[in-house]
């Protein structure tokens, strides 16, 4: 009997113990992690597998995560509720992030609560922020006249805005590509420039050719570096007006906002630079191999854009060139010859 007793309060206890381990699928010691900790693990995990992440992926789940820590860093991911994912949306978008930014960030968060299995009763209450439908800004003449009026300004001298919208406005180049650019990756001899790390593979090291006010502005820059070495940065460091030319610029997002709310496109991004330069590309009838080689990668559905801007330009010129008259007896003589061809068959 004794024995039974024993059995059987064995069985309960570990039956307890199951059930306390099963709660959603997930072990007690699961349960009690911090999200800091448990997105450390899923980013070591995934770094594991081979062949899983490439470098730039990698730095960008890094990038989310930096923003997702401080956060959710210090809550148990068992506790994560629907409202403090809400929370966290509202305050990204307050500090300026776009809507596909903030859900890049979110997906980071679903991958980390799924892989320790407590994503399940969060998704159905979790709504993704809405994402801009286009793929970018094209501007006027005008409109980029203002803009780099405005750019031109003395107050954004320490962050060398005119030269860093120049560049945007002439090469396609993303904002990255330009911060991080060193002086031996430009040749103004040459007219060339040799993009660095950039966001995808097939971005990185494509050679873009500089025209004659690329490279009039670059020289103006670098006049006032006389000791500028190849490794130093072209746009570097300044803070507290003391640069630092072994560190790039941390960051002109201030200075562009003001910027391009002088010149009256609030809104614009330095993103947008490249959809425009790459739209005047097109109606200049350049082939998607040329935009490629000097833009670097495109989505699937900018190409299809960019195609369509294409066959518009081409259309214009054709219709530029269209005969105005056509031959009214030849016109006529065709009819004629259509209706004889019709009582012959008859």
């Amino acid at each position: 009997m004794t024995t039974s007793k024993s059995v059987a309060r064995d069985a309960q206890r570990n039956r307890r113990r199951e059930l306390e381990e099963g709660v959603n699928g997930i072990r007690r010691e699961e349960r009690a992690l911090l999200f800091s900790t448990a997105a450390e693990k899923w980013l070591a995990v995934g770094k594991g597998k081979r062949g899983e992440w490439s470098a730039n992926t990698l730095t960008l789940y890094k990038l989310c995560l930096s923003h997702l820590k401080p956060f959710f860093g210090g809550k148990l991911i068992f506790n994560i509720e629907p409202g403090d994912i809400e929370v966290y949306q509202r305050a990204r978008r307050r500090e300026g992030a776009s809507g596909r930014t903030v859900n890049m960030e979110t997906s980071i968060l679903r991958q980390v609560l799924k892989k320790h299995k407590c994503w399940t009763r969060l998704g159905g209450d979790f709504k993704p922020e809405a994402e801009r439908e286009n793929i970018g800004r094209a501007l006027s003449d005008e409109q980029e006249k203002k803009l780099l009026k405005a750019a031109a300004s003395r107050k954004y001298g320490d962050v060398a805005l005119y030269p860093i919208v120049v560049l945007g406005l002439n090469t396609a180049m993303r904002r990255d590509e330009v911060r991080k650019l060193q002086w031996k990756q430009v040749s103004l001899e040459g007219h060339t420039l040799a993009v660095g790390k950039a966001k995808t593979q097939g971005s990185t090291g494509r050679r873009i050719p500089l025209n004659s006010t690329t490279v009039a502005v670059l020289e103006m820059w670098q006049s006032r570096f006389p000791h500028a070495k190849p490794e130093h940065y072209i746009f570097p460091a300044n803070e507290h007006h003391h640069t630092d030319p072994t560190r790039p610029l941390r960051s002109f997002r201030t200075a562009w906002r003001a910027a391009t709310r002088e010149a009256g496109l609030p809104g614009l991004r330095f993103h947008d630079l490249r959809h425009h330069v790459i739209t005047k590309l097109a109606e200049g009838l350049a082939s998607e191999q040329t935009i490629m080689a000097i833009a670097g990668h495109l989505s699937k559905r900018m190409l299809e854009r960019y195609s369509h801007i294409r066959m518009e330009a081409k259309r214009k010129a054709l219709d530029a060139i269209a005969t105005e008259e056509i031959d009214a007896g030849y016109l006529q003589k065709s009819l004629q010859s259509e209706d004889r061809g019709k009582r012959a068959i008859q």
